[in-house]
């Protein structure tokens, strides 16, 4: 599989120095590396932590702040320090940036998402390299990624990139903790990620300026699978080691094989993993052939009950009879006037209701549940390195 869109992901520890403050030497060796993979043809997106942990010193703080209101002015502070520093080291290339601050609320408004991806995709076009962090100093603790980890798989779907490269302190995965045992084996490649792996990782960070630990990275790592990247979680040294990670000689863990399905285009994303569900459409044996064997779209004469309040333009559940759900699409009509028109044919009930669709939910406006909120091959078996 050629690789010609790639999104690197770069851990707050893998940019600082023991105390926390941004390492300029560690900073340049990313970005060698990053301009080496754009001087062989590849398309780079980054994704870079470190505001927080460039920050804080500079605020007079001995630690990282515990704080909300600590962490968000640590971050307003750094970010401006860790942008100018990237734009300094990639002048040098001839290279020119551009930054993005992204909250979960981007991914939850439809909207945002769709412009979100729009200047990311213009910025590619015109070889700018985006560079993306979590708009910390404005997000509520509640609507956080937690982590860029999760943030890079997010990016990596909506752009579908064909690698992600999440570069951290651990050259990868191990069947046990490496620093405890001394017969720990690391994982080379994965073809899936087995659930057993993610349920037995701890969720401790090994870092006192990140906020990721492995947990973190292999949750991201799921989430990129079901959208499509393969991804790498590992580490490396000098202006080679990008190449040669998206060569299969990195120094980590390879996850994904190259017979990933395509991403999910920014529309079925939003529906799958960010759009709120407002209520649910029972339907019949009928309806549940034609929507999940079929390809076709939901019509009114195939429900069978409405659950909730909602209106039109919002994402439902749909369910068979058994209360098995199938998947969300956005519907086209309210729950009242679905209780009106259901089992009714679609020239009739745009009648009743002065409708203007014949679909109760149209099937580009659909994804079964299966195609991204579950992930599909996890309990593989791994291989060792």
């Amino acid at each position: 599989m050629e690789i010609k869109r790639v999104v690197v992901k770069i851990g707050s520890s893998s940019l600082t120095d023991a105390r926390g403050k941004l390492d300029f030497a560690k900073l340049q060796d990313h970005v060698d590396a990053i301009a080496r993979l754009k001087a062989n043809g590849h398309e780079v997106v980054l994704v870079s932590s470190g505001a927080v942990a460039a920050g804080y010193g500079g605020l007079g703080y001995p630690a990282r702040p515990v704080t909300i209101a600590g962490k968000q002015a640590a971050a307003a502070v750094g970010q401006v320090m860790l942008l100018n520093n990237y734009a300094e080291a990639f002048h040098k290339y001839g290279m020119t940036i551009g930054q993005l601050l992204l909250a979960r609320q981007d991914f939850e408004r439809r909207e945002q998402m769709s412009h979100a991806y729009s200047a990311l995709t213009e910025l590619l076009k015109r070889s700018v390299i985006p560079i993306i962090n979590e708009n910390d100093s404005v997000s509520l603790a509640e609507l956080t990624f937690g982590d860029n980890d999760m943030l890079s798989a997010l990016v990596s779907g909506l752009i579908h990139a064909d690698f992600l490269a999440i570069l951290t302190d651990v050259n990868g995965l191990y069947n046990k903790n490496p620093n405890e045992y001394d017969d720990a084996i690391r994982y080379h490649f994965l073809d899936t990620l087995p659930k057993h792996l993610l349920d037995e990782t701890s969720d401790a960070t090994g870092s006192k300026v990140g906020t990721g630990g492995m947990k973190s990275k292999l949750r991201a790592a799921r989430m990129a699978l079901s959208l499509g990247v393969r991804t790498f979680i590992g580490k490396g040294k000098g202006p080679d080691k990008l190449v040669a990670i998206i060569n299969g000689n990195g120094d980590g863990t390879y996850i994904g094989s190259d017979c990933l399905k395509p991403s999910l285009n920014v529309s079925e994303q939003w529906i799958a993993l960010h759009s709120p569900v407002s209520g649910k459409i029972e339907i019949d044996d009928g309806a549940v052939r034609a929507l999940m064997k079929e390809g076709k779209s939901l019509l009114p004469a195939g429900i069978k009950k409405i659950s909730g309040h909602f209106l039109a333009g919002e994402v439902i559940q749909i369910t068979d009879q058994k209360s098995h759900v199938l998947g969300k699409g956005q519907v086209n009509y309210s729950s009242e006037q679905l209780d009106e028109i259901k089992r009714m044919s679609s020239s009739r009930a745009m009648i009743t209701v002065n409708g203007g669709h014949p679909e109760v939910v149209h099937r580009d406006n659909w994804v079964p549940w299966t195609a991204v909120l579950k992930p599909a091959a996890y309990e593989r078996s791994a291989t060792h390195e």
